[in-house]
Order: C-alpha cells, then sequence, then structure tokens
C-alpha cells in the first residue's frame, strides 16, 4: 500500500522542516497551507512539489481537503510540531507492505516539554488516530479536539510513539490555554450544555488530582506539576467561559480597547476567524484539556 502524508500549516516556518524531515520515506508528502506570512511555503517546496494554498476552512476541513487531493487513500495526518521516528516509521511501513488488518491505526503520542519527554499526566499515552484510509475514515468536523472517525470496523493500535514538540515555552502554552478554551466553551454552549458553581469548584481540582496523581505526572519532576496545574486551570477557564456564554456576557465581535480585535477573538464565522498555528486534537471531555484529543493541525495540546 502506498503512503500519503498530510500536513496543514500556517506560519510553521520554525517547526515544518522537522516534520518533512522525518517522513521522507513515504511515497508522497502533500503540504496545505492556509496563506502563511512567513517562510513555510517555500520549506514545504523544498521536500515535495505537492503544495497546496487553501483558504482556512476550519481544523477538519483543511485536514479532509489534504486527504482528498492526495494521491494514495492510505493517509498519515502529520502535524508541523510532531515527527514520526524510525521506530514508528518503520512499523507504519511493516503494516503497509499487506493488506492492512484495520483499516485506521492509533499510535501513543509522546511530548516534549520544559526539557523532557512527557511520560505523565493526560499527556501521554495520548492516542492519535492519524493513520487512516481516507475511503473509511475523515476527520469529524470538531472545531476543536478534531480526530478521525471510522464508517466501519475498528481501529488498530501502534507500539511506538509520535513525538510532539506543543509549546515554545510557558507564555504559548498559556496563550494557546485562552484560545482553546474559547473554541471548547463555544462547542459546548452550541451542543446545548451548561454550567454552574459546583463545575467551578470540583472539576479544576478533580483535574490536578488525576493528573499529578492518578496518571503520574509527579515522576515528571516540575514538568509534570506544572502541566498538572495547567490542565486544571484548562478545565477552570473552560467552565467558566461557558457560564459566560450561557449568561449572555460576552459577544463574539466584542472589541479590545482602542477597537480592535482581541488576537484570538472569535468572528460571525467562527471557523474562518483569527487562524492559530494549526493543531493536532484537543479533550472535549470538562476534565480533560490533553486526551485524545485531538493540537496543528495540529499544533499543540
Amino acid at each position: 500500500m502506498k503512503l500519503t502524508v498530510t500536513v496543514i500549516t500556517r506560519n510553521e516556518a520554525a517547526n515544518l522542516a522537522g516534520a518533512l524531515e522525518s517522513v521522507t520515506w513515504a511515497d508522497e508528502i502533500v503540504v496545505v497551507d492556509s496563506r502563511s506570512s512567513d517562510e513555510t511555503v517555500e520549506i514545504a517546496r523544498r521536500y515535495t512539489s505537492r503544495v497546496e494554498i487553501h483558504d482556512w476552512k476550519g481544523y477538519s476541513a483543511q485536514r479532509n481537503y489534504a486527504a482528498d487531493i492526495a494521491a494514495n487513500d492510505w493517509i498519515l495526518a502529520l502535524d508541523a510540531d510532531e515527527r514520526v521516528p524510525p521506530a514508528l516509521a518503520a512499523e507504519i511501513q511493516q503494516i503497509l507492505r499487506t493488506e492492512p488488518a484495520s483499516r485506521g491505526y492509533r499510535m501513543p503520542r509522546v511530548s516534549f516539554y520544559l526539557g523532557r519527554w512527557i511520560r505523565g499526566t493526560d499527556w501521554y499515552p495520548d492516542y492519535q488516530l492519524r493513520l487512516y484510509d481516507r475511503r473509511i475514515g475523515q476527520f469529524n468536523g470538531k472545531r476543536v479536539h478534531e480526530s478521525v472517525e471510522l464508517s466501519e470496523g475498528a481501529s488498530g493500535t501502534l507500539k511506538n510513539d509520535l513525538q510532539h514538540y506543543p509549546y515554545r515555552d510557558i507564555s504559548d502554552h498559556v496563550t494557546s490555554i485562552d484560545h482553546y478554551t474559547t473554541l471548547a466553551a463555544e462547542e459546548w454552549a452550541a451542543a446545548g450544555r451548561h454550567t454552574g458553581l459546583l463545575d467551578v469548584v470540583f472539576h479544576p481540582p478533580a483535574a490536578f488530582l488525576r493528573n499529578y496523581v492518578l496518571r503520574g505526572g509527579f515522576r515528571d519532576g516540575m514538568a509534570g506539576f506544572l502541566i498538572s496545574v495547567l490542565n486544571s486551570y484548562y478545565v477552570f477557564l473552560k467552565i467558566l467561559k461557558l457560564w459566560e456564554i450561557q449568561c449572555g456576557l460576552n459577544t463574539a465581535t466584542r472589541m479590545a480597547p482602542g477597537g480592535r480585535r482581541r488576537k484570538f477573538e472569535r468572528a460571525p464565522n467562527a471557523d474562518q476567524a483569527a487562524i492559530p498555528n494549526p493543531q493536532s486534537t484537543r479533550p472535549s471531555s470538562v476534565d480533560d484539556p490533553q486526551s485524545a484529543r485531538q493540537s496543528p493541525i495540529g499544533n499543540r495540546h
């Protein structure tokens, strides 16, 4: 079976070369760029002639478009901040040498954060279904935490890790939390979900205890403690933003002082508003800001 690797990008010049270098063994690489203003497109063209400029339509739509224009049915959806190490590459190639037993495969993802690989908290193993047959699977259309869904059969599981470099630093991490909690709260509100004081009181502490104690964040030192705290903060902020929406205290066109739209403000057409670097999938449960996530694209936890 031949394989196409797809990558969706916007302003990923700092990350893209490493991602594409890790998949030069693939039969085809397709990069779909959302009008980057940096050198992303030039870097992509060093590795493949299949570079398409496509206006942003949302995470799932971009990913599905990339799969649709691929020359091959088997797709490996990769984010610019991810790397396929040799062991995982060999495992994928072995599966595709004959007719695969499953039509899609999950793989564990390990993140590098504050100078170390994180193997505790909700961040690991963080299974991602990224290897799939496009005739059976596609991304599910969620505005955040998008993931591949198969129309038939169960997915298989790979043994080797996909490597992830989610954040430049703590500031980047906190900025990302602010953006993605807005998307998650809006998605909850659209689904008719409501929240109240008890959710704020109980869910964030529960998220910290689960990350730091039950899922072994304490073994990752200061990095594990910080991830546990920020995962709890993610839950706290998401619940508060949902409460803000249900009380009618926010508007999609709210302006910052001086009449300028805030950096990640949602425009009336939310999926085409201010576009962050695309990311890998992010979690949708109340207490889980990292799991099965899906984030490019992407990008980040």
